[in-house]
């Protein structure tokens, strides 16, 4: 989904009416205006900022029917979230939209950061989730592994064969080895994409944001993911050590650490694959990532994309 069909949605809604429509400078102003809607992010969905709101314009059902019932679930999160005083993003409407074919969701918008968030500010979000029971709602397991069929069928061509059959031989593989891990934390409730660019540093401290990974797993996968961030993608040892001190347990200390970072590296090299038949970076960035999991060196550098 691009920007222009993501403001088609947008404007349908009718909570754009009244706005500025982005567009080049005019004179004595700059493009588009402050009463616009603004882009926030462009990803799984596209975030705009319309006055106190925040609005999330989801792909379409036509290709993924399932999204609809994933909005609903991350609006219940939400609620559940406030119930038990975890600082988190807070619903607008209760209930998700489908509007001309894509799920909308309204939030309403947090005050302007006073800073970016770093590792250290996530630790004490996670162990507060971490300490929930299950919720009254059925949580789905994090399927860490569930997209990498769907992201080798999107790259197509544009990957080696072999690659994408190496791919699913990893995918089976920590698939089955994950199954029969014994946890040291006791499931439950997780974030299910545990980092710092999804927590939001207000005037009122940190608060957890984009709920909709949240799952019912091994409470190790939350902290798995900053591990691979310090070996794989730059970050700083010392920001890893403030998470883990503020946490209070490093996962790498853990027998099983190494099949969930498995999984996860073989889950990211699958998702970058799918955007490599439209842009050469990404495939330069599949290309870099397959080579070291097939060389076995997990010192190479990834870089985000």
């Amino acid at each position: 989904m691009d920007e222009a069909r993501a403001r088609a949605v947008l404007d349908a809604t009718g909570l754009t009416r009244g706005l500025a429509r982005p567009g080049p400078a005019v004179s004595g102003g700059s493009a588009g205006s402050v009463g616009e809607a603004a882009l926030l992010a462009l990803g799984e969905n596209a975030v705009f900022g319309v006055g106190d709101l925040v609005v999330k314009v989801g792909r379409s059902l036509a290709d993924a029917p399932e999204l609809l019932e994933r909005a609903e679930r991350e609006l219940a999160v939400a609620d559940w979230l406030a119930e038990a005083g975890v600082p988190a993003v807070r619903a607008a409407e209760p209930k998700a939209r489908t509007v001309d074919g894509h799920p909308v969701t309204l939030w309403r918008r947090l005050p302007d950061a006073v800073r970016p968030p770093v590792p250290a500010d996530l630790a004490p979000l996670l162990r507060r989730v971490h300490a929930l029971p299950a919720p009254p709602f059925e949580l789905p397991r994090r399927e860490l592994l569930g997209g990498v069929e769907r992201w080798l069928r999107l790259a197509g061509d544009a990957i080696d064969p072999a690659d994408a059959d190496y791919l699913r031989e990893r995918r089976d593989g920590f698939a089955t080895a994950a199954a029969s891990l014994v946890p040291r934390l006791t499931p439950g409730p997780i974030h299910g994409d545990a980092l710092p660019r999804n927590v939001h540093v207000g005037p009122d401290g940190p608060v957890l944001v984009d709920l909709e990974t949240f799952s019912t797993d091994l409470r190790e996968h939350d902290l798995v993911v900053l591990a691979l961030s310090r070996d794989r993608y730059g970050l700083p040892p010392e920001a890893y050590d403030g998470f883990t001190a503020a946490y209070g347990w490093d996962v790498r200390d853990w027998s099983g650490c190494a099949v969930l970072r498995g999984a996860r590296e073989t889950a990211s090299c699958a998702w970058v694959a799918q955007h490599a038949p439209a842009n050469p970076k990404a495939l330069a960035e599949f290309h870099r990532r397959v080579a070291s999991l097939r060389d076995d060196d997990p010192e190479v550098r990834w870089y985000p994309f």
